[in-house]
């Protein structure tokens, strides 16, 4: 696996691994002992940067992460995100958030001995709090990093001004938000502000939420508590609509003779040398085949022809509840 650098010194896959959809979100967790050993599988194909947070599950997530990364832990950077905010005792995730600086440095403590090591190498504010001046976020994760509880900072779904802000009093080395054919809003100020920043990017759902591996159509059924069963963009008439862009890529991974997962993650790939996407799986061949896409060369002619294609199509429906984008891009 080639590496890439996120920051100034962070060395990663070229490729991490979203542990989310392990535990919760797409519907009923996985089998624990199942998902330890495809984790430590994605080690073994050359994966080191593992993302999960505390509120996944809530808190189940990152136990899984830590059991599975235990017996290799220093050969690895894991990634975890403070910021909703959740129950410390039952667990129980309310509707708010909460970047309060005593809270960050409690909620770091008991994320440290869930994910059972003394340091965690990436802390994420989840989604930006309204009510906490960044500065001051950005302010309480810089003494966790002078305690060595932490080594980077980043953010997650932050809007460009507050890239700048928190940048401004603790370097931040990674931003994660939404990005791939299906969305491509980063575009337009996440992308630029990093690059003048030497911020790296870590796309979450780079396969659109699994839309563009093409397994997905208007019929497919979602478990009940599969998120999508509330994203607009997922509803039968947006997915039906939508498959245009799946056509798309699958035609130029007919040619190349790859999966459409892999040419999707292989352009992302393209975009910027410090880009580097978090796909999510629970099953091992799509592991298998998401890693497969850092050998998936698409050349210029290939790049030129996927955008021109893409500026046709009008992906219908909002990438995620109303509620939920309010909290993107502050």
């Amino acid at each position: 696996m080639k590496t890439r650098k996120l920051g100034q010194n962070l060395e990663v896959s070229a490729l991490g691994l979203g542990c989310m959809s392990m535990s919760a979100a797409y519907g009923p967790p996985a089998d624990r002992a199942e998902m330890i050993k495809l984790i430590r599988a994605a080690h073994d194909s050359g994966v080191t940067l593992f993302d999960t947070a505390e509120a996944y599950g809530p808190f189940v997530n990152e136990d899984l992460v830590g059991e599975a990364l235990g017996p290799i832990r220093d050969r690895v950077v894991i990634a975890t995100k403070f910021g909703f905010d959740i129950d410390m005792a039952t667990g129980e995730r309310r509707s708010g958030l909460n970047s309060r600086p005593e809270h960050i440095k409690f909620v770091v403590d008991a994320m440290l001995k869930r994910l059972k090591t003394d340091r965690i190498d990436i802390l994420y504010q989840h989604r930006v709090d309204p009510d906490v001046a960044i500065e001051d976020v950005a302010g309480a994760v810089k003494g966790l990093i002078t305690e060595g509880k932490v080594k980077h900072f980043g953010l997650s779904e932050a809007g460009a001004a507050t890239i700048r802000r928190a940048h401004a009093v603790q370097a931040v080395t990674a931003v994660q938000s939404e990005y791939s054919l299906f969305y491509r809003g980063a575009e337009t100020e996440t992308l630029p502000v990093l690059e003048e920043l030497g911020i790296g990017f870590v796309p979450f759902s780079p396969l659109g939420a699994g839309f563009l591996t093409g397994k997905i159509d208007e019929n497919t059924r979602f478990d009940a508590s599969d998120f999508r069963n509330s994203v607009p963009r997922f509803s039968p008439e947006a997915r039906k609509a939508n498959l245009a862009l799946v056509d798309m890529i699958k035609g130029v991974a007919d040619r190349k003779g790859a999966a459409p997962a892999q040419v999707a993650l292989a352009w992302l790939l393209t975009q910027k040398p410090w880009i580097v996407p978090i796909p999510g799986t629970t099953k091992l061949h799509r592991l298998e085949e998401n890693l497969g896409s850092a050998d998936v060369e698409l050349m210029a002619d290939d790049l030129r022809e996927i955008d021109a294609a893409a500026s046709k199509i009008d992906v219908m429906g909002e990438r995620l509840p109303e509620a939920a984008l309010k909290m993107t891009g502050r």
